[in-house]
């Protein structure tokens, strides 16, 4: 399985892997400066392929290499880490994980519940506690939830033919099937799917509330259940929810490591040249403005007062700051852009580590037999509890809570400290006879990102009538269209993907914003291996009357 559309059904690992490379510009642009603003995964990725095509990226950041791909040391063991933002990655992202391998990282199996990287799971809802190795273990209830979701998918959508044409590769059958259900389903959430559906009709409310505390995959989904179903359709689609792997040592390397990386095949400059050695080690400082020069150049002012003018810029930070914490001169974007880029939704979360003595889950209760605990889902404030083994006789790491939405906004007012309390007093409740805090070694680390003002959310969170919006700055990257005025100027992201939260949808508009570039400097991609702007006439996302 691979992220192969459905809005956009187009091969971004084989355009990536292909021998004859992404493209090439004219010689007389090699060493031209471009500004890249964000050094997520999104930037980083753009910025590493721009200067593969020789040209000079210069990389601003407000904070730090990574964006949301943060892996934070606990101050009593720099080698033991907390991952603030994303943590799980789906094997079928396949662009992301071509830099993975790019850079020589190690993955390995995310311990998500009733998978065999969490030996063990505890679903804890309504008072009752169902301890359970495999699905296999649960009461009936839990298996006619899990039947009634795919026979809803099934049903309505014929998600058996649409996997297939994913796994084939099969761009117009694809297309035949999801252009008429975004038509149909704009303005569809996902809760009405799910309350409508033949196959959840014949089902009690328990059911469809239980589905919203446990879910499918990683875990409960009510918080989203406001969303575009649109949204969920695409993460099902493309498998997002299973298979996931985590990066060990932490997702933090991925970005560094393309910071540091010196490519083997590079136009135009010295073998050995990476993004740090162009930049002395250290990106330039938070962006302040972005306007127009008199020349027609886009000038860059960051938060010192520094002016750099460019011939192209690549925006790779969540769209609201455009709005916000930037002053940007308005005629860069159209108005139907503009409203885009603002009326998107951000998705508030938190999440809450502890490290440990050592991995203590893995006792047996001489009573029950049980492990002493387990990777927990519960209606509970933590909802969600991970548990990451780093070896028998190493320190470990218990993600007490992991938190959408309202449940997030609980404890944004909550010091470290505090929601670690509330957590632990919580997991103590559900596991009475577990001294939990016994084994607690050092501070709590804690997020929340709609707290931090160079970010505002955890990530996009699509609504209802929203898919023009989405549309309007996925596209934006195709700009022969464009008056003058408004080209040269890129969008990347995960929010400006049809995926939000996920790092596949960072790498692809990263590299639709490369193609972006490319041809803003007149090049092109070799005949061979055409890029997403060549095939996005032909199949690109569907556009919806306003």
């Amino acid at each position: 399985m691979s992220a192969f559309g459905p809005d956009f059904t187009f091969a971004y690992d084989d355009w990536l892997q292909h021998s004859s490379g992404l493209g090439s510009i004219p010689t007389r642009h090699h060493g031209t400066e471009v500004a890249v603003i964000g050094a997520g995964i999104g930037g980083l990725v753009t910025a590493y392929e721009l200067l593969r095509l020789g040209l000079r990226p210069v990389v601003y950041e407000a904070g730090r290499l990574g964006g949301r791909l943060r892996s934070e040391p606990f101050a009593a063991a720099p080698e033991v880490i907390a991952e603030l933002g994303g943590m799980r990655f789906p094997e079928s992202g396949r662009a992301f994980f071509h830099y993975v391998d790019l850079v020589g990282l190690e993955t390995a199996p995310f311990p998500n519940p009733l998978t065999p990287a969490a030996p063990t799971t505890l679903i804890d809802l309504a008072g009752e506690q169902h301890y359970a190795k495999t699905s296999d273990d649960l009461p009936p209830l839990f298996e006619e939830i899990a039947d009634a979701w795919d026979n809803a998918l099934e049903e309505e959508v014929g998600i058996g033919e649409m996997k297939q044409a994913v796994l084939r590769r099969d761009a117009a059958a694809l297309k035949a099937r999801w252009n008429p259900i975004v038509a149909a389903w704009d303005g569809r959430t996902f809760y009405d799917f799910i309350d409508t559906s033949k196959a959840f009709a014949r089902l009690s409310f328990r059911h469809r509330e239980v589905f919203g505390q446990v879910g499918f995959g990683t875990g409960g989904w009510d918080s989203d259940f406001a969303n575009s179903m649109l949204e969920i359709l695409r993460v099902v689609l493309n498998e997002f929810e299973s298979d996931q792997r985590l990066v060990v040592g932490g997702a933090e390397r991925l970005p560094r490591g393309l910071w540091e990386h010196a490519p083997g095949s590079i136009t135009g400059w010295r073998p050995g040249t990476s993004l740090s050695r162009l930049h002395g080690g250290v990106p330039r400082p938070g962006v302040a403005r972005i306007e127009r020069s008199s020349d027609g150049s886009l000038r860059i002012t960051d938060r010192h007062g520094a002016v750099g003018d460019y011939a192209a810029a690549v925006v790779a930070m969540q769209s609201w700051l455009l709005t916000t914490n930037l002053v940007v001169e308005e005629t860069l974007f159209s108005q139907p852009v503009w409203m885009a880029l603002d009326r998107t939704r951000y998705a508030q979360s938190s999440k809450t580590f502890v490290m440990v003595d050592r991995p203590f889950w893995h006792d047996v209760d001489p009573v029950t037999g049980r492990a002493a605990m387990s990777m927990t889902l519960t209606d509970r404030n933590t909802r969600g509890t991970y548990l990451f083994d780093n070896g028998p006789d190493r320190p470990a790491v218990i993600c007490l809570s992991y938190a959408w939405m309202s449940d997030a906004m609980k404890v944004l007012a909550k010091s470290a400290t505090e929601r670690a309390e509330l957590a632990l007093d919580t997991l103590e409740t559900i596991y009475p006879n577990v001294d939990i805090r016994r084994h607690v070694i050092g501070e709590p680390i804690t997020v929340s990102w709609e707290a931090d003002p160079d970010f505002l959310g955890a990530f996009k969170g699509a609504l209802p009538g929203h898919y023009r919006y989405n549309q309007r700055m996925y596209g934006h990257f195709v700009q022969h269209g464009l008056p003058a005025a408004q080209r040269g100027i890129f969008l990347a992201g995960d929010d400006i993907s049809f995926t939000p939260g996920w790092a596949e949808g960072a790498v692809q508009t990263a590299l639709n914003a490369v193609w972006g570039v490319m041809h803003h400097f007149g090049g092109a991609c070799p005949p061979d291996n055409l890029g997403p702007g060549d095939a996005y006439p032909a199949w690109g996302p569907i556009e919806l009357e306003d």
